[in-house]
């Protein structure tokens, strides 16, 4: 029982610390041998950046940022802004489909020159050779596993007009499930490119990398703030280890430090790992406690010999105390031991499951003592109590087995009281606090430490109930309350592990209901959306639709096409030569206003972006969908669940139909066909700049109690033909005629694999929580607790009792009593930790829910005072809901099993012997 925390948390520390890279380590599998990586950076023009890289801004902050006054024109190649005579290798990178034996599978491209002792430490080689000429890659481990290929096949991006052949696979130390190839400089990507736009596919755009080695002293922080000067993003390997002050950084005096740390409130979360360690330590005391009880009251004699030989209540205390060192320094021992050992043999499992690579084991020794001295006080605090009462035994009582007669004390309870009280109030003032969870946190863990001190008393409350019991429960319970030395500490640890369940599964349980009440469906419950993700796709649809009619039980199928500007195959927002798109134009004067100034919604005052989110022109829609204008016909509306007579009868008739009535003026609508978007338009949002030829269409505008699920503009096929637009199919919006089950979505699948084409299928289900997993492990954990406290309370029970068991049948009681009696003992204990523990549980869970709903509460009325939001938007819902399933599986599962269990293990019949006198 001492061992066992030690174990997982001395195997948790040496799993952290190994994972933990030196600095020295991070920068060889960032950089290898090189002194600096440089990339361009995201944002045009200078750049201030941090000392490691990982953060940067525009001179003088994003505040003053306008990105439509940056430069239009191309950057230069980076090459050209390196350090003359240095070393560099390229490093490009990029996504894309690679077809396997299962279908198409989301790879990262990589060129590189893999022979380069550059970059020696950023790649660990597995098998095979290194790739030397064009049509040769080495894979990741996880990119074969996952595609099921191996070293020595074929591999083809989707596009490529010729195969890779794979030599050898290696892994990345730090990301070890990433599907990735490598092929040398200037083979993968670029003819890829070449391929994929002859047929009209979507390009690879890599990500540049440029690894640097200029010598000496390498890349210094003036060096690197030469370089964002230019416009680009240094990771230098001498700034890392020896970084400049924080004067000397002008990102900080742009923008605030704090603005880019990522450690969190170090100080909060110490305070939250000691609570927590310190209420672990707590619970194993109060299960460890009534164990060392047990043997002290199996060795009364022989500490009765001690007493009767001349020792006096310090010797006994110290035997017993002696006897928790011991056994806490042994458990130290073998935990820590256990625990390495665990961790060195499971290196692999782990370095899997992290996804990183050990830089090596870091042994941190006093770190391990540390642990380890938990378990020796752990185990001295346990036996404090057991070896209190064993020294307050006279002499000739623990010589005849006789128990005496204990006062209770009545410190304690007061003590317990007060902190209840304590607890209370700062966990309710925690729902008021900045701190907030946190203080809540606090006050329910002194409300529960002061509940434990209360126990004994409690324990005493419920011995009233024991007149209206049978025989053998009102003697269990009888013998639980005259014992409560014994019966205290296992309740106790009962009700720790309960009321921690309890608090989860009450948060859990009502934060599962605020998502259901805030869940927003996509589509009409019962109806579906199938539709290619890429535009390239368009001649697999049919075949989509075919597969989706033959595997799923449809009710009706509404075809949906997009419109084209250009080949088929471009992307919605391409800028590549061919390439175009459309667009709604909305009238200027009806446009909200929030959105048309350059600078944002801040430029206007908290009254009046108030005043403008009432506007009917600053209503947005809930929804979203990937192609807002469609071309289709009725029966998109039908499977929509749109049934408003006039929309129906105006898409049947030929007559476009819009769901947004800013978009329309004078029953027309504004639609621009723009052949030539080039990319600024697309970075600076004026598409409405942008030049095109401009088709005026009679629309109906349906009424604003229609939803329209995303869907801004449906054209019928004849109002589009008659516009001169063209069209691809996309997809398909269907009804159902129940949930699929998971046998057909899975046949479905299969044939959308073996097409080799990214679909996405979409089916409303309504809400579907996924907490039940977590229900049913908390309930494990609090009946495992349960039954292991409730079991040593018995044990204890047992060996207190077995004088009145030999008296029971000596008189003839029938040999179940004993079993019967052990099993009701068991359940009492059970019970009433359960009870109590349901109680205390509750606690923490309101607190921690009333701290929500008051952050909830103040950012909606915030937002309302400064124009975010508007006064007709719902007030937060944060519900408390208690889990009664949850609650009456502990209350009535959990001690039933307990007090079967323990009747199960008792044995019936027991000595029968002549019973001590007194």
């Amino acid at each position: 029982m001492l061992a066992l925390p030690i174990i997982g948390v001395s195997a948790a520390d040496l799993t952290l610390r190994s994972a933990e890279l030196s600095t020295e380590q991070s920068l060889s599998r960032m950089l290898g041998t090189a002194d600096a990586a440089v990339n361009g950076s995201y944002t045009a023009g200078p750049i201030n950046q941090s000392p490691d890289g990982s953060s940067s801004a525009p001179v003088g902050g994003y505040k003053d940022y306008d990105p439509s006054k940056t430069p239009r024109e191309k950057p230069g190649p980076i090459e050209a802004a390196l350090p003359a005579g240095a070393q560099i290798l390229k490093d490009s990178g990029g996504y894309a489909k690679v077809r396997t034996t299962h279908g198409l599978l989301d790879t990262h491209l990589r060129e590189l020159d893999t022979h380069s002792p550059l970059v020696e430490g950023m790649l660990t080689f597995d098998r095979g050779r290194r790739p030397e000429v064009a049509g040769e890659v080495i894979a990741t481990r996880a990119f074969l596993r996952d595609s099921g290929l191996y070293v020595g096949s074929s591999v083809t991006p989707r596009g490529a007009t010729s195969p890779y052949k794979i030599v050898g696979s290696y892994e990345l130390p730090d990301e070890l499930e990433r599907p990735e190839i490598i092929a040398p400089p200037g083979t993968l990507m670029a003819p890829l490119n070449k391929a994929v736009a002859e047929s009209g596919g979507r390009a690879v755009t890599p990500d540049d990398t440029y690894l640097i080695k200029v010598g000496g002293a390498g890349v210094t922080w003036d060096a690197v703030k030469a370089a964002n000067a230019k416009g680009l993003l240094v990771i230098s390997r001498a700034v890392i280890l020896d970084p400049p002050a924080d004067s000397d950084v002008p990102l900080y005096k742009d923008e605030p430090k704090s603005m880019f740390e990522r450690d969190g409130n170090k100080v909060v979360e110490t305070a939250i790992l000691a609570t927590v360690a310190g209420l672990a330590m707590l619970e194993i005391c109060l299960l460890a406690g009534p164990a060392f009880a047990v043997g002290a009251r199996r060795s009364r004699r022989q500490l009765g010999l001690v007493g009767a030989n001349g020792g006096d209540r310090r010797h006994i205390r110290s035997i017993v105390l002696s006897g928790g060192l011991v056994l806490g320094a042994v458990a130290a021992v073998i935990g820590t031991v256990i625990g390495i050992l665990l961790t060195v043999v499971l290196r692999p499992v782990l370095e899997d499951t992290l996804g990183n690579r050990f830089g090596g084991l870091d042994f941190r020794p006093l770190e391990l003592a540390g642990i380890a001295l938990l378990a020796v006080i752990t185990g001295l605090l346990a036996a404090i109590v057991p070896a209190v009462n064993a020294s307050r035994q006279t002499v000739l009582a623990s010589l005849t087995g006789r128990r005496g007669v204990r006062k209770a004390n009545r410190v304690l309870p007061v003590l317990g009281l007060i902190a209840v009280a304590a607890g209370a109030a700062i966990a309710l003032y925690g729902t008021t606090s900045r701190l907030g969870s946190t203080v809540v946190a606090g006050g329910s863990a002194i409300a529960e430490l002061g509940i434990v001190a209360l126990t004994p008393v409690l324990v005493g409350l419920f011995g009233r109930l024991g007149r209206w019991l049978p025989l053998s429960p009102r003697l269990a319970l009888r013998d639980a309350v005259r014992n409560r030395g014994r019966t205290a500490p296992a309740v106790a640890a009962v009700l720790a592990a309960v009321a921690g369940t309890v608090a989860v599964a009450t948060y859990q349980q009502s934060n599962d209901v605020q998502m259901r009440q805030e869940y927003r469906a996509d589509l009409p419950h019962g109806t579906g959306l199938l539709e290619a993700n890429e535009n390239a796709a368009y001649k697999e649809v049919p075949a989509l639709r075919e597969a989706l009619g033959k595997q799923l039980p449809l009710t009706q199928r509404a075809d949906i096409e997009r419109l084209v500007v250009g080949k088929p195959s471009c992307e919605s927002y391409a800028t590549d030569p061919g390439c175009g798109r459309v667009e709604i134009i909305t009238p200027k004067e009806q446009r909200c206003p929030l959105y048309e100034d350059t600078k944002g919604i801040d430029s206007f005052p908290p009254e009046q972006r108030r005043e403008l989110r009432q506007d009917w022109r600053c209503q947005e829609s809930r929804h979203g969908t990937q192609h807002s204008v469609l071309v289709g016909d009725e029966k998109v509306l039908s499977v929509l669940a749109v049934t408003d007579p006039g929309t129906v009868a105006a898409l049947k008739a030929g007559q476009a139909v819009s769901f947004d009535k800013r978009q329309v003026k004078d029953g027309k609508l504004t639609l621009r066909i723009i052949t030539d978007p080039g990319e600024d338009d697309i970075m600076h949002g004026r598409y409405d700049e942008t030049p095109g030829e401009d088709k005026a269409l009679p629309v109906h505008v349906a009424p604003d109690s229609v939803e329209g699920w995303g869907i801004e503009l449906i054209l019928p096929p004849s109002a589009a033909k008659s516009a001169g637009l063209a069209t691809a199919p996309v997809g398909s919006y269907f009804s159902l005629d129940g949930i699929p089950t998971s046998e057909q979505r899975q046949k479905l699948d299969g044939e959308i694999d073996r097409m080799a084409v990214e679909a996405s299928l979409r089916i409303e289900k309504g809400y579907e929580g996924d907490n039940s997993l977590v229900m049913l492990a908390l309930a494990i954990f609090a009946g495992i607790v349960t039954i292991g406290a409730a079991g040593i309370a018995t044990g204890l029970a047992q060996a207190d009792a077995e004088a009145d068991l030999k008296t029971l049948a000596a008189v003839g009681a029938p040999p179940r009593v004993r079993r019967t009696l052990s099993g009701f003992q068991c359940g009492v204990v059970a019970l009433m930790g359960v009870v109590l523990g349901s109680i205390a549980g509750i606690l923490p869970a309101v607190g921690l829910r009333l701290t929500e709903q008051r952050v909830a509460q103040t950012l909606h009325q915030e937002s309302i005072e400064q124009g975010f939001s508007t006064v007709t938007e719902a007030v937060p819902f944060v519900p408390i809901s208690v889990p009664w399933e949850t609650l009456g599986g502990l209350l009535v599962v959990v001690p039933l099993g307990a007090a079967l269990l323990a009747a199960l293990v008792t044995r019936s019949s027991g000595a029968l012997a002549r019973r001590a006198a007194g």
